[in-house]
């Protein structure tokens, strides 16, 4: 098969033939339809993930057609439309019997701990805990968008940001997971202000439902804008692209006893991310990690989905062939475009 290899960290990856994946015997071999280009990704191209072993294929957002089954998959057959979200739970650990998924003790995620989705095939572990089937009324392109950052971010609002209509919303980066959580936000009946350097990305801020803009080249302290938009801080906000400014913008933003949530991850040269914790005590604020969710939360997002009262569809504003992936990959922290760029693999 076909498939994005990189060898060195930050040096440029290329399109090479390799061995097409063999089935665990609890875990299928997809053929990918599509898989989304997402700022992880860049992360693990960058050498910022300690799971990754080189030379390695990325990719962790798809969805497609089952090829194989392992011996022991009792659920999934060939010719199965799937998507997956992109931590793979074991299924048996303590995590997983509390229905907890998304933070499995064993999990894999695929473009990290094994080879993955920017390729024709991508082997996936415990197929019967983790696969979910995808509608025949939705394309492949929009559910590859949704195992990662649509996910991720309905979780981040729903669930652990507990959203609730009329409450102030703070967005801080209007990439893929950003645009999705100001899409969720805003069809949960809250007021979302959307914060990004990009003017493309915050017009589809707006097209998507944030009441209010910030424009963070043009506002030197973006949480005190914020503050004063919404009448003293936001109920809840996000950092939604993953740096020191906006984790320490997202909780400097919030009004007493707001939640913050860190969806975007935080590399940094020492490995840690000054947080303001003063503030943090002073107004008693919670701050929690939201990542991804488990496939068995996956059908009541589908159905908001096929009710169109959620449109992932319209993040999708590219679509890529795969010989196009190692140049958007490289190009990723330095010309980040607005919505979520889809690579196909068989175009």
């Amino acid at each position: 098969m076909r498939a994005v290899v990189f060898e060195r960290y930050g040096e440029p990856a290329e399109v090479r033939e390799v061995p097409d994946p063999e089935p665990a015997e609890h875990g299928v071999v997809v053929r990918v339809e599509a898989t989304g280009l997402c700022r992880s990704d860049w992360h693990g191209w960058m050498g910022h993930d300690p799971d990754i072993t080189l030379p390695h294929v990325p990719g962790h957002e798809l969805a497609g057609t089952v090829e194989a089954v392992g011996d022991r998959v009792t659920g999934w057959r060939p010719g199965d439309r799937v998507t997956v979200p992109f931590v793979c739970a074991c299924g048996s650990c303590p995590a997983c019997a509390a229905g907890e998924q998304q933070v499995c003790e064993r999990q894999t995620q695929p473009g990290f701990h094994h080879w993955g989705s920017f390729a024709q095939y991508v082997a996936l572990d415990h197929a019967d805990v983790n696969l979910v089937a995808v509608p025949d009324d939705l394309s492949c392109a929009t559910a590859a968008a949704l195992g990662c950052r649509f996910a991720t971010a309905f979780r981040a609002v729903v669930q652990q940001g507990r959203v609730a209509a009329g409450q102030w919303v703070a967005v801080h980066g209007c990439g893929g997971v950003g645009l999705s959580a100001v899409m969720v936000a805003a069809a949960s009946g809250a007021r979302v202000v959307a914060v990004d350097v990009s003017p493309a990305a915050l017009e589809l801020a707006r097209k998507f439902g944030a009441a209010q803009c910030v424009d963070a080249t043009r506002t030197r302290d973006t949480a005190a804008a914020i503050r004063e938009l919404t009448g003293g801080g936001a109920h809840l906000s996000l950092d939604a692209l993953g740096s020191p400014g906006t984790c320490a913008a997202s909780v400097d933003s919030l009004r007493r006893r707001g939640r913050h949530i860190q969806v975007g991850l935080l590399p940094a040269p020492d490995g840690t991310t000054p947080v303001p914790m003063a503030r943090a005590i002073a107004l008693e604020l919670e701050l929690l990690g939201s990542h991804g969710m488990a496939a068995h939360a996956y059908p009541g997002m589908l159905e908001l989905v096929r009710a169109g009262v959620l449109r992932p569809d319209l993040l999708v504003t590219s679509t890529i062939p795969l010989d196009a992936a190692p140049a958007a990959l490289a190009a990723m922290d330095t010309a980040r475009g607005a919505g979520v760029t889809v690579v196909e693999p068989w175009r």
